[in-house]
């Protein structure tokens, strides 16, 4: 049976799996790649690095699997944007990550001019800095305006360079997440692109979830082959998982930490600082969603790697979380880049209260992986009252998910069950369904979903030990919001 070539363009690094019909993965490759930070609060990436390093993966895993794939399906970090000569094929500046901040400013002058009630009805979504169509006004305001000027999230440019430029396009899922698509119409809103400034000729095409839309040239990975799947890494998460239809939910623990509730052909309104988008039905189709962001979960577990040096790798937290009956009083709020749902504070900053001199680094590091729990805990419960029905069970991948401590940790203050797949990868795994389901490859999602196995995570935590931590995770994120809320130069005893 034909298998499908799954490309995973993350935000910090680029995943391929080759996807058999049976569900099984017959070859891997990953790459990371280079994160830069040129000023405070702003986060860019190199477009040609990222391309590169995708492409390298495919290549491993369609060699490691040893058959030639019958297409490919993308998906992607969301929100990121390159800006490309479309003659030539070169990006013109560096990628602007959707952890970017830059453009708080201006989405507080946007707010402050009274634009902010009309963009979230048009589009779902707030005005934030984490939106793409901010940060493409701010190239454009620098670089100016030419004809030749192509702009995309990382799927537009990842299948703009594979068609070696015969295609440039989007999806539904992506084009919701840029601040410029309307939700009603589905297609690019004429008075938001007046709003930002931003000429319709430079944007891509919209086009369906799963679908062939383009030719991946031979050059680069020995044959032409069909890309026939695009969505954005949350929405094809949520179709791996099998959520295509309205009351299903997911959580994706990755760099951020991204819940998910399909809403059918209904869109939903948020009172709760959820966000309303565009999700996959079961052919693929458009249809709508809520959803709450974390802007930082698995990345907090890569600052203390890479940027403290107190864990080696990943795969330790667990251990050192375990060695201590609990975070010894410490709260971590890892709001490197601002605090997402349901709080919407672009100027929050890491914040990390109860230090003593017993605090020992397993304390930091369980809270770490305390703050991701606590983070998903906040928008499940804004999701509850959005909805007016209580979320029952919880279904979980991405990276993290592999982490059993946390995962029972999650169960424990939910006070739900959590069930995990036997396949945490749903993110490549959604958009190799969609790509196989327009190539034949499945007929069905029950087809495509057939054989999934769940390890089940049951609560344990007494109830007035879970509202204790709640009380003290409530406590450090109001730390946070304060210091975000209040300049140096005012007077603090008034708060």
């Amino acid at each position: 049976m034909p298998s499908i070539l799954a490309l995973d363009q993350g935000t910090t690094g680029s995943t391929a799996l080759v996807i058999a019909h049976d569900g099984r993965v017959l070859g891997r490759g990953y790459r990371e790649f280079t994160q830069f930070f040129p000023e405070p609060g702003w986060v860019e990436h190199d477009p040609e690095e990222i391309f590169r390093v995708t492409i390298e993966a495919g290549r491993e895993a369609v060699a490691a699997a040893g058959e030639r794939p019958a297409g490919i399906g993308i998906t992607n970090q969301r929100e990121t944007i390159v800006l490309w000569d479309r003659r030539t094929l070169q990006p013109v500046a560096p990628a602007i990550v959707w952890q970017d901040r830059r453009t708080s400013e201006r989405c507080a002058e946007l707010r402050a001019g009274g634009h902010e009630a009309s963009i979230r009805e048009r589009t779902g979504l707030v005005l934030d800095p984490y939106f793409s169509a901010t940060k493409i006004e701010w190239l454009l305001h620098r670089l100016g305006k030419h004809p030749s000027l192509a702009v995309g999230t990382i799927d537009s440019w990842l299948i703009a360079r594979m068609s070696r430029g015969s295609a440039h396009v989007t999806d539904h899922t992506n084009a919701s997440r840029t601040l410029l698509y309307n939700l009603k119409t589905r297609e690019w809103d004429p008075e938001l692109l007046e709003l930002f400034t931003i000429p319709p000729e430079i944007l891509p095409r919209i086009v369906a979830s799963s679908e062939v839309i383009a030719e991946c040239d031979q050059e680069f990975f020995g044959s032409t082959l069909p890309i026939a799947g695009i969505a954005g890494d949350q929405q094809a998460a949520l179709f791996g998982q099998g959520c295509v239809r309205a009351g299903m939910a997911k959580n994706t623990y990755g760099t951020g930490a991204f819940l998910l509730e399909h809403t059918g052909d209904e869109r939903a309104h948020s009172a709760n600082g959820l966000l309303a988008t565009i999700a996959c039905g079961p052919r693929g189709e458009p249809a709508y969603a809520l959803e709450g962001s974390v802007f930082i979960a698995g990345a907090a577990v890569q600052w203390l790697r890479d940027g403290l040096g107190l864990i080696a790798s990943a795969e330790e937290t667990a251990a050192l979380a375990n060695s201590v009956p609990d975070t010894g009083g410490v709260s971590f709020v890892p709001a490197f880049v601002g605090l997402g749902s349901p709080h919407w504070e672009a100027g929050a900053r890491g914040t990390i209260t109860g230090i003593t001199r017993g605090t020992r680094r397993a304390h930091l590091v369980r809270a770490a992986l305390e703050s991701m729990a606590w983070s998903s805990t906040d928008l499940v419960a804004a999701m509850a009252a959005d909805a007016s029905t209580a979320i029952s069970t919880l279904r979980v991948d991405g990276g993290a998910s592999a982490n059993d401590w946390l995962m029972q940790f999650q169960a424990d203050v939910l006070g739900i069950p959590v069930e995990r797949p036997d396949m945490v990868e749903t993110t490549a795994l959604g958009a190799a369904g969609l790509a196989g389901m327009a190539l034949g490859v499945w007929t069905s999602t029950e087809e495509f979903l057939a054989g999934r196995n769940f390890t089940v995570f049951e609560p344990n935590m007494a109830a007035s030990t879970r509202a204790h931590l709640r009380r003290e995770w409530d406590r450090a994120v109001s730390a946070s919001l304060v210091w975000a809320r209040h300049s140096e130069s005012e007077d603090l005893e008034k708060i």
